[in-house]
């Protein structure tokens, strides 16, 4: 068999071989599972495209910290997915005992589809996809601890006023209430 413009042409003794026809089958399958994440992950970069950018113009996202965790934990998901989970790169056990002109085959189509290449694609948009979501992490702790300083602040000038208050009714500036 060969590929010419994405089309498989083999002979009619060979489009008879269903172990043939199997061979053929596992990269094609693969590319498909692929595709499916591939799609979803798309999904995802489209919609989480406008975070960056609401940022860059308004200086905060107005998501919570709940969502962002969640956002966090849907993107490592599909990593795991594609990753650990999924066949998408291994060798069909199927392959371990075949003849070398069929693991040839199977070669041949798993690099014609560019497998390998669109996991490392997909791989490097988890990526991306990760260090946006650690950002708005980030940027929602930071104002979070900043508000957290400033209740800080504030309860110190509390003490300092109830400390200057008693220092003045102790000198007699200021008259205390029996």
């Amino acid at each position: 068999p060969r590929i010419e413009n994405d089309t498989i042409i083999m002979g009619v003794h060979l489009s008879k071989n269903s172990v043939i026809k199997l061979g053929i089958a596992y990269p094609l399958a693969q590319s498909t599972k692929l595709k499916i994440y591939e799609s979803r992950i798309q999904q995802k970069v489209d919609s989480y495209i406008e975070l960056p950018r609401t940022l860059a113009e308004t200086g905060k996202v107005n998501l919570t910290k709940r969502r962002i965790h969640q956002l966090i934990g849907t993107i490592f998901l599909e990593k795991c997915a594609v990753n650990l989970l999924t066949t998408v790169l291994d060798t069909p056990d199927f392959f371990w005992d075949a003849s070398d002109a069929l693991c040839g085959l199977y070669d041949s189509l798993f690099e014609y589809l560019e497998i390998a290449d669109r996991v490392e694609i997909l791989n490097a948009r988890f990526e991306i996809l990760e260090a946006m979501l650690d950002m708005l992490r980030d940027q929602n702790q930071n104002e979070h601890s900043s508000f957290l300083e400033w209740i800080v602040i504030i309860l110190i000038v509390v003490e300092v006023v109830i400390g200057l208050v008693e220092i003045l009714g102790l000198c007699g500036i200021i008259r205390q209430r029996h």
